[in-house]
């Protein structure tokens, strides 16, 4: 049986001989790595953590001091170590582990957190509710990695701590990536920084030797501290972090673990706001992660589950919604060199680096922000080019108030081509697009619609670059429909009119996007039971086609609005508003829609037949309201 196999809570981990712990790391190693075969999930970062994570649980009790992760995909480690081990083949599976902290799961888990860029200032306000009567000698540390450390609120973060100087250690996991290379000015800092590792190893040296002489030790430090920085600013490589308020330490080797329990042991004896640097690699132990960091970044699952997973239904589609996104922009972009495309840290996810292959002067990656990512958009549209930016749904939400008021107030023509909307599948709440149909309709001067199909992609994309304002497209992570020969365009796409795909007496189906087809094969299925209905393709949020809605409403008992958004807000609610205002019977509208909560995670396709979005969840919503109709 191996060390691991004993290792039940960090207790027994900081019960080992030093000697035992290398052995420790690559049984995780080798746990994560067949773990991931078989699941799939973030490969790259946890590996690249193993030593920092035992060593911080050897050198901390995080029931009682506190541990935050940013971004928190590095947590595999963390989980194993905290009772997890044994449950740890379930992660990403659906009711099995998340592949995230989560509080749910653990005592050790304190925010259910995926996004980047927030562990320094969770971590400082927990650190500034602490009773300052009361020193119970609790600590508080933030390991921000994957270039998380670039986002506008760390910076932010890192601003603030350095006036409170409250007791809290942030640990920077620099392994020179986010999920592709990382990149910017900041990225150059860093790599500067590396390479002044030896100054930072010799003043560390210097630092204590000072305040071991006894009785005046600690004022002559504290004295040469103003005469040190005047004269070595310009060289010191971590200036730039003690000038927001840190002090800075480091960079030490991540990988050595003897050195790192060291260091963190004296990081815990110290107080104040404080930041190590620690250099990682990423995908370390896994030759083929270290040298393909990006591909092994997540891995896909191999190996085939045990308990065959239902597949979503998409007819005949071969590429995904990101591949339809690069082709249709690269043809548009030959012919129009006014196209400009923004992503924010993720090229590869969305494609954008296709685009980027062709054309790499009208592509920018902007980092792990988003909100830049959107300013910066609108003050391209502004100078005359036509930005598209192509995000996650769930990250665009970490631009509201750019959206708003770079874009919507300003009126400029800026496209948001809106990856992952809808239901992600293994990477559950925190990535799941539920919710950009409600921030972005309710601002004036965006346009926002979702297509059926891949052709219907390209002509919505021409549109939203010539209509004049700005323009969202929503698109899910899944296949996309390429049906364009069964069911070809009937209407030509203009702002705000739908298309009626099929046509029966006894409902109707307004649905959105990518469940269009669903309805479709929902109709087919009714249809064999002698129950007919009308399904339209709406197109659009904004505007509505409320002509068409209005007379399905006269015509129709029963109104389905069919959408993979949460039924707050969204298209739903949009059609209900509508009506409302309109007088057209509101009472008729029946949404089927993502539920008011949390989608947790689990495949696509399972999570959908769960929520009844699949073709035959959606006949049988339709048929049980038809039903309890008659049964009145």
């Amino acid at each position: 049986m191996g060390i691991l196999q004993r290792i039940n809570d960090p207790a027994d981990l900081r019960a080992l001989p030093v000697e035992d712990l290398p052995v420790v790391a690559a049984e995780i190693r080798e746990l994560i790595c067949t773990t991931l075969a078989k699941n799939g999930g973030h490969l790259a970062s946890g590996l690249g953590v193993v030593e920092l994570t035992i060593a911080l649980h050897c050198v901390f009790d995080f029931l009682h001091d506190r541990l935050i992760f940013d971004v928190s995909h590095q947590c595999y480690p963390h989980k194993i170590l905290t009772g997890r081990r044994d449950s740890f083949h379930t992660i990403r599976q659906r009711h099995g582990l998340a592949g995230y902290t989560n509080p749910a799961e653990s005592p050790y888990d304190l925010f259910h957190f995926a996004h980047a860029g927030t562990a320094i200032s969770t971590a400082l306000g927990m650190a500034a509710a602490e009773d300052p009567d009361k020193d119970n000698g609790r600590k508080f540390v933030a390991v921000v990695g994957d270039a998380s450390i670039a986002t506008g609120v760390a910076f932010e973060a890192l601003n603030h701590g350095g006036e409170l100087q409250k007791d809290v250690l942030v640990i920077l996991n620099d392994n020179e990536m986010s999920i592709s290379k990382s990149v910017g000015a900041f990225s150059e800092y860093l790599s500067r920084v590396r390479a002044g590792s030896f100054y930072n190893e010799l003043k560390e040296t210097a630092h204590r030797f000072i305040q071991a002489i006894p009785m005046v030790g600690e004022r002559i430090d504290h004295d040469l501290v103003d005469a040190r920085d005047a004269v070595l600013s310009a060289i010191k490589p971590g200036y730039f972090f003690e000038a927001l308020g840190p002090r800075y330490f480091g960079p030490v080797n991540g990988h050595d673990l003897k050195h790192l329990i060291a260091i963190l042991s004296d990081m815990k004896r110290q107080k104040g706001f404080r930041l190590l640097h620690v250099i990682t690699e990423k995908g370390h132990g896994h030759p083929d992660a270290i040298k393909d960091p990006i591909k092994w970044h997540g891995v896909s699952p191999k190996l085939a589950p045990s308990v065959p997973a239902p597949q979503e239904y998409v007819r005949q589609g071969t590429r995904n919604w990101s591949d339809v996104f690069a082709d249709v922009a690269i043809a548009r972009g030959q012919r129009d060199e006014a196209l400009e495309v923004i992503t924010a840290a993720m090229p590869d996810n969305t494609a954008v680096t296709r685009f980027k292959k062709v054309f790499p002067k009208r592509t920018y990656d902007v980092g792990i922000c988003e909100q830049h990512a959107v300013a910066f958009a609108a003050g391209l549209a502004k100078a005359g080019k036509k930005p598209v930016c192509a995000i996650f749904s769930t990250f665009l939400q970490r631009a509201f108030d750019q959206v708003f008021h770079e874009v919507s107030l300003n009126n400029l023509p800026v496209v948001f081509c809106v990856d992952r909307a809808g239901v992600v599948g293994p990477d559950g709440a925190t990535h799941n697009g539920s919710y950009d149909i409600a921030y972005m309709r309710t601002f004036p001067n965006i346009m926002v619609m979702a297509p059926r199909d891949a052709s219907e992609f390209a002509a919505m994309f021409d549109l939203a670059l010539d209509c004049g304002q700005a323009a969202a497209i929503r698109y899910p992570r899944a296949a996309a429909p390429d049906l364009a020969q069964e069911y070809p365009v009937r209407r030509e796409m203009l702002a705000g009119l739908s298309e009626t795909l099929c046509t029966g007496a006894d409902a109707a189906v307004f649905a959105l996007g990518h469940m269009v087809y669903p309805a479709m094969e929902a109709a087919e299925i009714l249809a064999r039971e002698g129950i007919h209905i009308t399904v339209v393709n709406a197109r659009f949020v904004r505007p509505m086609d409320t002509k068409t809605l209005g007379e399905l409403c006269t015509r129709y008992q029963h109104v389905f609005t069919l959408e993979e958004h949460t039924i707050r807000g969204g298209f739903a609610a949009a059609a209900l508003e509508e009506c409302a205002m309109l007088g057209y019977g509101a009472e008729r509208i029946r949404p089927i829609a993502l539920p008011d909560a949390l989608v947790p995670h689990g495949t696509r396709a399972e999570l959908l037949v769960e929520l009844r979005l699949d073709p035959t969840g959606i006949a049988q919503r339709i048929r049980e309201t038809l039903l309890s109709k008659v049964a009145r």
